[in-house]
């Protein structure tokens, strides 16, 4: 099973790479853009075919290592 883990800062952080990306589009000329934001993607296969086994482990993975839930949170997609 594929899965899909979204990791974004949670509201209100401070998130100094998507100030600068930011600040580098307006530089291009791309003055349209704001409130940019920087997360990450994590994609990879698990060998279990029940969705609600494989959520329940994906969130552990989360808890434990793929997220800073102080800062960020995170979607799973299956």
């Amino acid at each position: 099973m594929k899965v899909i883990v979204n990791v974004k800062l949670k509201a209100g952080v401070l998130d100094p790479a998507g100030k600068a990306t930011e600040n580098a589009l307006h530089s291009l000329g791309f003055i349209s853009v704001n409130d940019v934001r920087i997360g990450k993607q994590i994609v990879f296969n698990l060998d279990i075919d029940c969705k609600d086994e494989a959520k329940k482990e994906v969130t552990k993975m989360c808890e434990e290592l793929l997220a800073n839930t102080v800062i960020e949170e995170y979607e799973i997609v299956l």
